[in-house]
């Protein structure tokens, strides 16, 4: 086969070069922990830019290694992904991941050295794992208590606050030889729509949307090689097109404007904002031509990360996307690979992993607890605990209040609810009943969106007007708000009500 002769079989054939360059702009989920698809192994081969593992990846610390070492044995440039953000949103419990509170925590404390702490024990983790991108942190802000998405993520709503706790992070993480990736930009704190189930849109005006790119400055200035574009319509800026089809946004305001020159990753293509209204593979095509460097195509599914780049190639073809913005997107994915691609030895991972701080996140998680009217113990609680089921792309590991009250207070008994119920009544009846005279702690997550959780607090209330009311998202009038469902958010707000 000539150097010419690489071949799609749908048409022609594009210069080795090329061909290579195009498969340097995307990045490939999949299934399986402890083999490689043979799809995914020609993609590789081909010039595939990176790999997003997801928690259908993962069973343990040594598998995941294998698994790199297999993928990075193909190609060793190769970079390897996942998204990183703590506080119990991540893919990596099964590895043994650091426990460390999400980003709100870390906002409410105040602490960068107690951020960059966290942040570091989470490259750390990742470094001994063989990955080498972390999709975080979040640099939204979280402006509206109707976001569903952005919440608890983001270090907050204030700027600056934001501004310098992504420096902290993105500082610790790159000290890990981790790269990092600032997301989502331009900032999805404004809507009311997870992007993730539909179109996202956020309707400020111009004036109004300045604010949510400071965090994104912070980053750039910190040095952050990677950010990640929303899929959020944005009018005031492009009435049109989302902001990762958007040449407005992508190129003349984030490389233009406020000059980022690493890699503009996308968030996944399969996401309904995205795939509803474009497909994913004309939203790849798209997406490169306005600017972005990589794409993500995160369904375990190949044969659709197979028809983003035909679409990809198809497009090259026929001239409709230029073959500079292809060679200058996999320009900047090269040298980021240059960068971060190769991982330490095993040995040598070990050693570093050995050196990160442990109880960072217990500590921040601890300090970040707000309360008022609390008894000084509530010991032999029954706790009821009312939050939503895991969200399918962001993934957690299923932690409950319960379970840690009683870790720290063997004589609590309880409940724990995870959607709404057929018979609410008769389960108000219940636990009214199992209560009996101990002790009663209501908990609620983000109960705003959620109404069968505020019908369920309500009658409970209602019945026990006694009860010590938790919240374990943002607050909402509780008397102890843990600010995020991380292990170690509910096992710092056990302790309070325990008084241990």
């Amino acid at each position: 086969m000539s150097h010419f002769e690489h071949t799609s079989p749908r048409s022609a054939a594009l210069p080795l070069d090329l061909d290579e360059a195009a498969h340097r702009c995307l990045v490939a989920g999949f299934d399986g922990a402890t083999s490689v698809p043979d799809t995914l192994k020609e993609l590789v081969d081909r010039g595939l830019g990176g790999v997003i593992l997801f928690t259908r990846n993962i069973r343990d610390a040594a598998q995941v290694r294998r698994l790199t070492d297999e993928l990075r044995a193909i190609r060793p440039d190769l970079l390897v992904a996942v998204d990183n953000e703590g506080g119990g949103i991540g893919h990596l419990v099964a590895a043994g991941a650091p426990e460390v509170p999400g980003s709100y925590s870390l906002g409410v404390v105040d602490d960068p050295n107690l951020t960059a702490r966290c942040a570091d024990a989470l490259a750390a983790h990742l470094a001994g794992l063989g990955i080498t991108a972390s999709y975080a942190p979040v640099a939204d802000l979280q402006h509206r208590p109707d976001n569903p998405i952005v919440r608890t993520r983001s270090f907050g709503a204030d700027p600056a606050l934001a501004a310098r706790h992504l420096r902290a992070w993105i500082t610790a993480t790159e000290a890990r030889s981790i790269a990092s990736c600032a997301k989502h930009f331009p900032g999805h704190g404004g809507t009311v729509t997870d992007s993730h189930h539909g179109i996202a849109i956020d309707p400020r005006p111009y004036d109004e949307l300045l604010v949510d790119l400071e965090p994104f400055r912070a980053a750039i200035a910190a040095g952050v090689p990677m950010l990640m574009s929303a899929h959020v319509v944005y009018p005031a800026l492009d009435p049109n097109r989302p902001a990762t089809l958007s040449r407005r946004i992508l190129r003349d305001l984030l490389r233009h404007d406020l000059g980022f020159d690493g890699v503009l990753v996308s968030d996944a293509l399969e996401m309904k904002a995205i795939a509803e209204q474009y497909g994913e593979a004309a939203g790849a095509r798209i997406a490169l031509a306005a600017g972005a460097d990589q794409v993500i195509v995160a369904v375990g599914d190949l044969s659709v990360t197979v028809d983003c780049r035909d679409a990809v190639l198809d497009a090259l073809r026929s001239g409709v996307l230029p073959q500079e913005r292809i060679e200058e997107a996999a320009g900047r994915v090269r040298r980021l690979a240059e960068r971060y691609a190769t991982p330490p030895t095993a040995d040598a991972a070990d050693r570093d992993t050995a050196d990160r701080d442990t109880g960072a996140g217990l500590e921040a998680a601890r300090r970040a607890v707000r309360g008022r009217g609390v008894p000084s113990a509530v010991r032999g609680a029954h706790v009821v605990d009312l939050f939503p089921p895991p969200h399918p792309a962001l993934n957690w590991g299923g932690e409950d209040l319960l379970t840690e009250v009683r870790a720290v207070d063997p004589t609590a008994t309880g409940t724990a609810v995870t959607g709404e119920c057929a018979d609410p009544d008769a389960l108000v009846e219940g636990i009214v009943r199992r209560c009996g005279a101990a002790p009663l702690v209501v908990a609620t997550c983000d109960a705003g969106l959620h109404p069968w959780q505020v019908l369920l607090r309500d009658a409970l209330l209602g019945r026990r007007p006694d009860a010590v009311r938790v919240d374990t998202g943002l607050p909402e009038g509780g008397a102890l708000c843990s600010y995020g469902r991380g292990r170690v958010n509910l096992r710092a707000v056990a302790e309070v009500l325990a008084g241990v």
